[in-house]
Protein backbone atom coordinates (compact mmCIF):
# COMPACT_ATOMS: atom_id res chain seq x y z
CA UNK A 1 0.00 0.00 0.00
CA UNK A 2 1.20 3.51 -0.73
CA UNK A 3 2.34 5.62 2.18
CA UNK A 4 -0.37 7.88 3.51
CA UNK A 5 1.49 11.11 2.80
CA UNK A 6 0.53 14.48 1.33
CA UNK A 7 -0.67 15.61 -1.09
CA UNK A 8 -3.91 13.92 -0.08
CA UNK A 9 -6.49 12.46 -2.40
CA UNK A 10 -9.95 11.62 -1.10
CA UNK A 11 -8.93 7.95 -0.87
CA UNK A 12 -5.76 8.72 1.11
CA UNK A 13 -7.63 11.15 3.39
CA UNK A 14 -10.23 8.47 4.17
CA UNK A 15 -7.46 5.97 4.92
CA UNK A 16 -5.75 8.48 7.26
CA UNK A 17 -9.02 9.03 9.11
CA UNK A 18 -9.60 5.28 9.46
CA UNK A 19 -6.03 4.72 10.65
CA UNK A 20 -6.51 7.43 13.30
CA UNK A 21 -9.81 5.91 14.42
CA UNK A 22 -8.25 2.45 14.70
CA UNK A 23 -5.25 3.75 16.66
CA UNK A 24 -7.37 5.74 19.13
CA UNK A 25 -9.72 2.80 19.65
CA UNK A 26 -6.69 0.71 20.64
CA UNK A 27 -6.40 2.98 23.70
CA UNK A 28 -2.61 2.58 23.46
CA UNK A 29 -1.07 6.03 24.08
CA UNK A 30 2.38 5.10 22.75
CA UNK A 31 0.93 3.65 19.53
CA UNK A 32 -1.26 6.72 19.00
CA UNK A 33 1.64 9.11 19.65
CA UNK A 34 3.70 7.63 16.81
CA UNK A 35 1.33 9.16 14.24
CA UNK A 36 2.46 12.63 15.38
CA UNK A 37 5.66 14.58 14.86
CA UNK A 38 8.06 14.68 17.79
CA UNK A 39 7.07 18.33 18.35
CA UNK A 40 3.39 18.06 17.40
CA UNK A 41 1.26 20.95 18.67
CA UNK A 42 -2.11 20.09 20.20
CA UNK A 43 -5.17 21.97 21.28
CA UNK A 44 -7.61 19.62 22.96
CA UNK A 45 -10.57 21.65 24.18
CA UNK A 46 -8.97 24.11 26.62
CA UNK A 47 -5.61 22.33 26.86
CA UNK A 48 -2.56 23.26 24.80
CA UNK A 49 0.60 21.14 24.73
CA UNK A 50 3.49 20.09 22.51
CA UNK A 51 5.31 16.85 21.81
CA UNK A 52 4.90 13.09 21.92
CA UNK A 53 5.70 12.82 25.63
CA UNK A 54 2.84 15.22 26.41
CA UNK A 55 0.55 13.30 24.02
CA UNK A 56 1.27 10.01 25.81
CA UNK A 57 0.68 11.64 29.22
CA UNK A 58 -2.57 13.25 28.05
CA UNK A 59 -3.94 10.04 26.52
CA UNK A 60 -2.91 7.91 29.51
CA UNK A 61 -4.87 10.21 31.82
CA UNK A 62 -7.79 10.46 29.38
CA UNK A 63 -8.32 6.72 29.17
CA UNK A 64 -8.01 6.27 32.93
CA UNK A 65 -11.05 8.54 33.32
CA UNK A 66 -12.96 7.60 30.15
CA UNK A 67 -13.88 3.93 30.56
CA UNK A 68 -15.30 1.80 27.70
CA UNK A 69 -14.12 4.44 25.19
CA UNK A 70 -15.33 3.85 21.61
CA UNK A 71 -14.69 6.37 18.80
CA UNK A 72 -15.98 6.94 15.28
CA UNK A 73 -14.36 9.52 12.95
CA UNK A 74 -15.78 10.84 9.67
CA UNK A 75 -13.86 12.69 6.97
CA UNK A 76 -15.25 16.21 6.69
CA UNK A 77 -12.83 17.83 4.23
CA UNK A 78 -9.23 17.79 3.06
CA UNK A 79 -6.65 19.79 1.13
CA UNK A 80 -3.02 19.24 0.18
CA UNK A 81 -1.71 18.46 3.69
CA UNK A 82 -4.73 19.09 5.92
CA UNK A 83 -7.71 16.98 6.96
CA UNK A 84 -10.76 17.92 9.00
CA UNK A 85 -12.91 15.32 10.70
CA UNK A 86 -16.14 15.17 12.62
CA UNK A 87 -16.21 12.60 15.37
CA UNK A 88 -18.24 11.13 18.15
CA UNK A 89 -17.24 8.83 20.92
CA UNK A 90 -18.93 7.25 23.89
CA UNK A 91 -17.50 6.59 27.31
CA UNK A 92 -18.33 6.07 30.94
CA UNK A 93 -16.93 8.39 33.59
CA UNK A 94 -14.71 6.25 35.79
CA UNK A 95 -15.55 8.28 38.88
CA UNK A 96 -19.32 8.72 38.62
CA UNK A 97 -20.42 5.94 36.26
CA UNK A 98 -22.25 8.49 34.07
CA UNK A 99 -22.26 7.69 30.34
CA UNK A 100 -21.44 10.38 27.76
CA UNK A 101 -21.43 10.86 24.03
CA UNK A 102 -18.87 13.41 22.89
CA UNK A 103 -19.32 15.20 19.55
CA UNK A 104 -16.63 17.33 17.96
CA UNK A 105 -14.37 18.44 15.18
CA UNK A 106 -10.65 18.09 14.60
CA UNK A 107 -8.40 19.90 12.16
CA UNK A 108 -5.14 18.18 11.29
CA UNK A 109 -2.01 19.40 9.50
CA UNK A 110 0.65 16.95 8.32
CA UNK A 111 4.33 17.17 7.50
CA UNK A 112 5.73 15.79 4.23
CA UNK A 113 6.21 12.32 5.80
CA UNK A 114 2.54 12.09 6.79
CA UNK A 115 3.03 12.71 10.53
CA UNK A 116 0.52 15.03 12.16
CA UNK A 117 2.22 18.26 13.21
CA UNK A 118 -0.87 20.16 14.37
CA UNK A 119 -4.06 18.80 15.96
CA UNK A 120 -6.81 21.26 16.87
CA UNK A 121 -9.86 19.74 18.59
CA UNK A 122 -13.18 21.11 19.87
CA UNK A 123 -15.88 18.97 21.47
CA UNK A 124 -19.00 18.86 23.60
CA UNK A 125 -20.04 16.12 26.02
CA UNK A 126 -23.67 15.05 26.26
CA UNK A 127 -24.93 12.91 29.14
CA UNK A 128 -26.64 9.75 27.93
CA UNK A 129 -28.13 6.66 29.49
CA UNK A 130 -26.31 3.39 28.92
CA UNK A 131 -29.33 2.24 26.86
CA UNK A 132 -28.81 5.18 24.45
CA UNK A 133 -25.33 4.09 23.36
CA UNK A 134 -24.85 3.81 19.60
CA UNK A 135 -21.21 2.74 19.35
Amino acid sequence: MNKLIPPFTKEIAKLKVQAAEDAWNSKNPEKVSMAYTIDSKWRNRDQFFTGRKAIVEFLTNKWKDEQYYKLKKHLWSFTNNRISVRFEYEWQDGGTGQWYRTHGNEHWEFDKEGKMQIRDMSANDIKINKSERKL
